[in-house]
């Protein structure tokens, strides 16, 4: 028996290592489809897109060992959250990589154009993002519950960003029409990465059920 369970644990172990490893992917495409749009390195973009081959492929093999743990080891209520958790969390990785490939196609579309304005405030909110996406990781890793809660109020953080850049971008259209597409584009991009972070903080509610087992909705 005390042999099936180690084997049993180090499977869980397995399996958040590969979430940690999809995770740090998905950070990386992040940080790389911003800087690409701000320096219009067309090259970086498409290793982005191209990159997210592999993020969709992990998704498909975690998920696979998932449903494979469920079926042969029946686990208990406590293990069965932390598979769970598990699955829930690679769900919304996965959507923060499409949103990734979604800015680097904006930069491929934007990429012989002069920007209207320097990208100060997109890189700004996209880097509070992608510290929001590592600390929901560390709090899964470590099942802190208080660094999870702590990520939340980043995300009225990221909202905050959004509103002042809506603004600019809407002020610099009324002002000049020929600006609006790419206006419009940079909005698009605003307007992902904020749903990134939105898929931040679903991974601070799955610590909370992971832990507590109490269901929380944390992007009110």
């Amino acid at each position: 028996m005390g042999s099936t369970r180690n084997a049993f644990e180090r499977s869980l172990e397995e399996l958040q290592q590969e979430i940690l490893r999809m995770g740090s992917l998905v950070e990386q495409a992040i940080y790389n489809s911003v800087h690409s749009l701000a320096t219009q390195n067309v090259d970086l973009a498409n290793q982005v897109i191209e990159g997210d081959r592999l993020v969709d492929q992990l998704e498909l093999e975690i998920e696979d060992k998932c449903l494979k743990l469920i079926a042969t080891q029946q686990p208990m209520a406590v293990d069965l959250r932390k598979i769970g958790t598990g699955y829930k969390i690679i769900t919304d990785l996965e959507r923060m990589g499409d949103h990734a490939v979604d800015i680097a196609r904006v930069t491929r579309r934007l990429a012989n154009e002069r920007l209207i304005k320097p990208l100060v405030d997109i890189p700004r909110m996209a880097a509070i993002t992608q510290e929001m996406v590592k600390e929901g990781l560390d709090a899964y890793v470590k099942m802190d519950v208080e660094l999870a809660r702590k990520l939340c109020s980043r995300d009225d953080e990221v909202d905050h960003i959004y509103s002042q850049i809506f603004r600019e971008l809407l002020t610099y259209m009324m002002e000049d029409p020929r600006t609006i597409t790419q206006a419009t584009y940079l909005l698009f991009v605003g307007r992902y990465i904020e749903r990134i972070a939105d898929h931040a903080t679903n991974l601070a509610e799955r610590v909370v059920y992971l832990v507590t087992g109490e269901r929380l909705d944390l992007n009110d």
